[in-house]
């Protein structure tokens, strides 16, 4: 394991050498970092760290983004992750997979009482709607690698929602 500074990610180039896929689940809310500080983590550190993997050797790069992310969204959260996908993309590693989850279900360290709120509300929706409207980020992480284990559909493969729950399950 490898510690960081994401302010200079370029003095640490050797953490990402030497390896064939990289996961990515960066990121911050623009409650804790501000508008700027959202879009810095989770646009600009995300696409320089998967530049530096490529340019270490990285074959394939696993990104966790959003569900509706779109870089033409009036939302900044959308269009900060569908411009993150693109940047991710146009590094041109061989393949490149992006997962798009819906609400993630998990226990947070700090206190985000709207967020418990929809949390505990989307929980009770899954028991109906299991795929619908959120995912547990146990099942991601389940994803995200079957995603590695498995032949890829493409140089670039999405998957929505839906998908992540059936990789995950594995």
């Amino acid at each position: 394991q490898a510690v960081v500074d994401f302010e200079r990610l370029n003095e640490h180039a050797a953490a990402f050498r030497g390896h064939d896929v990289g996961f990515c689940c960066l990121g911050t809310t623009r409650a804790k970092a501000g508008a700027d500080g959202f879009v810095r983590v989770d646009r600009d550190y995300v696409a320089q760290a998967a530049e530096l993997a490529w340019a270490g050797g990285c074959k394939h790069f696993v990104l966790q983004s959003s569900r509706g992310a779109d870089p033409g969204s009036r939302f900044l959260y959308l269009r900060v992750k569908g411009e993150v996908e693109n940047l991710v993309q146009a590094v041109g590693f061989d393949r490149c997979t992006i997962l798009r989850p819906a609400v993630l279900l998990c226990k947070r360290q700090e206190s985000r009482p709207l967020e418990w709120v929809v949390q505990k509300f989307l929980g009770v929706l899954a028991r109906v709607f299991p795929t619908a409207y959120s995912v547990p980020v146990e099942t991601v992480a389940r994803a995200m690698v079957a995603t590695v284990l498995q032949p890829g559909k493409g140089r670039v493969e999405v998957l929505e929602n839906g998908t992540i729950h059936e990789l995950g399950k594995a």
